[in-house]
């Protein structure tokens, strides 16, 4: 018998590609973050810029790159 899978259940089904190493890092911060139940832009960008996880550009995370790379990521 053939197990039933229901299609909206598939949490990467809007992909359109494989997300890079980099972004799997962010992600992970991200995760992380929200976890310790850290929801503003502020408590986000300071434990960014406590990671490892550099923006691709380099430098700091600040606000406006945060989420001009959240716009591009389509989150």
């Amino acid at each position: 018998m053939t197990t039933y899978r229901f299609p909206y259940l598939n949490p990467v089904q809007s992909r359109t590609r494989t997300p890079s190493d980099w972004e799997m890092s962010l992600a992970d911060v991200l995760e992380n973050v929200f976890g310790k139940g850290h929801y503003e832009l502020d408590a986000l960008i300071a434990a960014l810029n406590n990671s490892r996880v550099r923006p691709q550009q380099g430098g700091a995370w600040t606000a406006e790159n945060f989420t001009a790379l959240m716009h591009e990521l389509g989150a």
